[in-house]
């Protein structure tokens, strides 16, 4: 699939799946992530002593259709093995496949993964893999070749068991949207997302992708996805239908306590539900009636365990949901 192929031609994947979803549970779980209190501990070793099925234990509760795991975030760190990631950047994988062992979980429980991943190239947030990876070089094949490589890796391990990709900082390598963040010189270079989706439907290409464009946009970088990213501020923006004017399957993403997104200082205390169960449950009907999948992100320690309160709320409000379209 060349990137210059008339967006016509592409046949975007099933979303049935998605849109007979009622409510998703989305968790920033990064390098930045910290305990409820004290320290936070090295990476890897964060890694290693993630509570696994105090998560899942959890997500049982919560009652939601599907996760949203975020791989990376605003430091390229992998929890999980990557060869390619290894080669581009020594030490900055983990022996646990924390990701594998996830997907494999949630599979067991007959919940879907949608795998959250930023290349990490975000105004020098990583200075390091900003310019291991090339974000820097002159020209920018080396990049779009790196990052078409790292997904397409994730692709053909895991197979299956990643149903889809939610890619983020797409306005860090191109400027032609309403959010613009790059911060290197691309000379007129135009990232290939037609060659990047195509990568990262490897190993099973029925897998969706999506492509955020910013808070509360519908702007597209290109045709070949097949879902609506839909991160939004608040609950202001319910569906009108199933789908986008484009043809998007609707989708969307908000806070459901912390609007940090990252619990990243636990000297502030992790907020509380944002919403009454009123709201949420009105806004969800709204959702179902478009067959339109809503996310909710939650608060989650160093350890895996995710803030009870929002827990205790989704558990109300997904036995509330009536699930039929």
């Amino acid at each position: 699939m060349s990137h210059n192929m008339n967006p016509t031609t592409y046949q975007r994947a099933n979303t049935d799946w998605l849109a007979d979803c009622a409510v998703g549970l989305g968790v920033h779980w990064t390098t930045q992530t910290v305990p409820r209190s004290g320290a936070g501990l090295p990476f890897a070793t964060a890694v290693e002593r993630f509570r696994l099925q105090e998560f899942l234990g959890a997500v049982e509760k919560s009652g939601v259709d599907y996760v949203i795991f975020t791989l990376t975030h605003a430091l390229h760190f992998l929890p999980c093995p990557h060869a390619i990631v290894d080669e581009i950047l020594p030490g900055r994988t983990t022996e646990r496949d924390l990701l594998g062992e996830l997907a494999q979980g949630l599979s067991a429980m007959g919940k879907k993964l949608i795998v959250y991943y930023n290349h990490s190239c975000n105004q020098g947030d990583d200075p390091s893999w900003e310019h291991a990876v090339g974000y820097h070089d002159q020209t920018k094949d080396r990049l779009a070749t790196n990052l078409c490589e790292i997904v397409s890796w994730l692709g053909s391990r895991y197979g299956s068991l990643i149903q889809a990709y939610w890619f983020d900082s797409c306005y860090s390598l191109d400027s032609r949207g309403p959010c613009n963040s790059v911060s290197t010189d691309l000379r007129g270079f135009q990232f290939p997302w037609e060659r990047f989706t195509l990568a990262a439907k490897a190993g099973y290409s029925e897998r969706l992708v999506t492509y955020n464009p910013g808070v509360d946009q519908t702007f597209m970088y290109t045709n070949h996805q097949d879902y609506w990213a839909g991160e939004l501020s608040t609950l202001h923006m319910p569906p009108t239908d199933q789908y986008l004017e484009k043809g998007l399957q609707w989708h969307g993403w908000t806070c459901l306590d912390d609007q940090r997104w990252v619990y990243s200082d636990n000297r502030q205390d992790p907020h509380l539900p944002l919403y009454t169960d009123k709201e949420l449950m009105m806004f969800i009907a709204q959702c179902r009636l478009h067959q339109s999948p809503m996310s909710f992100n939650v608060v989650v320690f160093q350890d895996g365990t995710l803030a009870e309160a929002s827990v205790q709320q989704l558990s109300r409000i997904t036995a509330g949901c009536d699930t039929s379209a």
